[in-house]
């Protein structure tokens, strides 16, 4: 009995410290669908191109910091190069996010 004690708590001691208790955020992310149509045609676009180590507005080179200067309303197309990240993404719309005057679609 003694023996079978041990293992149950060798097996709790492990389950314990191999479980994560962190809770993972989410971030909101909507579709745009080919032929439909917004309400209102914002009047302001700015064009991202996302890359692992670059970040271009509209043609120009810009620092990650710095985007959220340059955007206060309007529209957001984010176009992702193919050695961007799932990461880089994920910063990049948690910097945009809480902007009521900001819309951002991630185009494929």
């Amino acid at each position: 009995m003694t023996p079978l004690i041990d293992i149950v708590f060798l097996l709790l001691l492990f389950f314990m410290l191999t479980s994560t208790f962190s809770s993972y955020g989410e971030i909101e992310l909507s579709q745009a669908t080919a032929g439909a149509a917004t309400p209102s045609e914002p009047s302001e676009r700015a064009f991202v191109q996302l890359g692992a180590t670059r970040l271009v507005l509209n043609g120009a080179p810009i620092a990650l910091e710095d985007l959220t200067e340059q955007l206060e309303t309007g529209q957001v197309l984010v176009s992702l190069d193919a050695d961007a990240s799932a990461q880089r993404l994920v910063d990049l719309l948690a910097l945009l996010r809480g902007r009521a005057e900001l819309t951002v679609m991630v185009l494929e």
